[in-house]
């Protein structure tokens, strides 16, 4: 990060020089594909051992089970008994961008020192430092995906090794480009240059889509507790041994961020599927038969829904606009338009992040009906941003009426 803000080298007498950028590049990749892989070797192995204390099959069959569940979280589908799985285990896909940003932000920090200094960019060299450093983490993280798919997939399972290597790439160019620019300093000279309005927006739509992760997370935890004894007695349906319970219950952990997107979807009013034929919202339900899981007691009962949880669809505006709110009392602006637009924009940007993460979340998780769960992403999108921006409208107007009313001696 130095030579951006001060031209100056490494005294001679030391002998170092920077790493190789490629190389830099290439090892944050491998540390960023091995480390979530490992983790889902281990607890594949784990499980296996907790299931039948490795009576049956060998470790390859569960490290291989470890790297298909890593590869379906990177959107690779997987094909288990003629019954495919396409939705996105999001703790693994969080665990995995977690790890894309991690090690790209030290891969940042490791080709610091190449390209122009801050007065040589300002002369008009170009730096391709970040650019060049995202290429090669995202070349190589793509392509050690195919190459763990070639080795894990098998005739039967046939992930699609093509959707994996599209989606890794999108992943390594956003969070790891994102990342490579954070830690080798250029972020913090590009965002220098950016426009005020542009900050406020992503701060506003940071905090809107924190709050409604929020509001979706208590949504769906009330009605877990208000039908706790309903997961209770689908777990002992399942007439499981103590082992296989926690396996259960680890399985429902895994899909919770997938329950809070689901939540958020029937918060805005569209609601999702649980299978083909089905719909879960505030104004009406329509179930049909629902495997044994344990998770699924949150859902809510067949037929009209209470008079009350109509009054739900209020949750989403009220949220999106006091967090709005928040943001433009701390950095108030004085015109009602540079307002407006702060507010609009915080809410389409919120918007489309979570149609984002329901795009992620949708998809078949077993055979016949179950080949449609979760909400629709254009559903999604379509609902959340008249919703989202329009409140994030409402609250930076509100923010604003407060600011003027103050007077500009008492806000300065």
């Amino acid at each position: 990060m130095t030579s951006l803000l001060t031209p100056t080298e490494a005294p001679p007498e030391s002998g170092r020089r920077p790493r190789h950028l490629a190389l830099s590049a290439a090892s944050g990749a491998v540390a960023a594909v091995g480390v979530p892989l490992a983790l889902c070797a281990a607890l594949a192995v784990i499980g296996w051992f907790m299931a039948d204390a490795g009576s049956h099959g060998d470790p390859s069959d569960a490290l291989r089970v470890g790297a298909l569940g890593w590869l379906v979280a990177h959107g690779s589908g997987i094909n288990i008994q003629d019954a495919w799985v396409t939705a996105q285990p999001l703790v693994v896909t969080i665990g995995c961008a977690m790890a894309v940003w991690h090690f790209a932000r030290r891969t940042g920090e490791a080709v610091s020192g190449h390209g122009p200094d801050a007065d040589r960019i300002a002369d008009g060299e170009r730096d391709w430092t970040v650019p060049g450093a995202t290429a090669a983490f995202a070349a190589t993280y793509t392509l050690l995906v195919v190459v763990v798919g070639l080795i894990a997939s098998t005739p039967a399972t046939d992930p699609s090794l093509l959707r994996a290597a599209v989606f890794s790439l999108l992943l390594c160019l956003v969070v790891g480009g994102t990342g490579v620019a954070v830690g080798s300093g250029r972020a913090a000279l590009w965002l220098t240059h950016l426009p005020r309005a542009v900050h406020d927006s992503l701060n506003g739509a940071w905090s809107i889509l924190r709050w409604f992760a929020i509001a979706a997370t208590v949504c769906l935890v009330a009605a877990l507790l208000v039908d706790l004894t309903s997961a209770a007695n689908i777990v002992s349906q399942l007439d499981t041994d103590v082992t296989d319970t926690i396996v259960v219950v680890l399985l429902s952990a895994l899909l919770l961020p997938n329950a809070i997107v689901c939540s958020g979807t029937y918060l805005l009013g569209h609601g999702f599927a649980v299978g083909t034929g089905t719909l879960v919202t505030p104004t009406a339900v329509v179930l049909g038969p629902l495997p044994l899981f344990p998770l699924l007691a949150a859902l809510p009962g067949d037929g009209p829904t209470p008079p009350w949880t109509p009054a739900l669809l209020a949750v989403p505006p009220v949220v999106a606009a006091w967090a709005t709110w928040r943001v433009l009392r701390q950095r108030p602006v004085h015109g009602w338009s540079e307002a407006a637009l702060r507010g609009l924009a915080a809410g389409v940007l919120a918007a489309v992040a979570v149609a984002v993460a329901a795009g992620l979340a949708n998809g078949a998780v077993g055979p016949g009906r179950m080949q449609m769960v979760g909400p629709g992403m254009l559903d999604t999108l379509a609902r959340a941003l008249p919703t989202l921006g329009l409140a994030g409208l409402v609250g930076s107007m509100v923010a604003t009426w407060q600011h003027r009313r103050q007077g500009p001696a008492e806000s300065d």
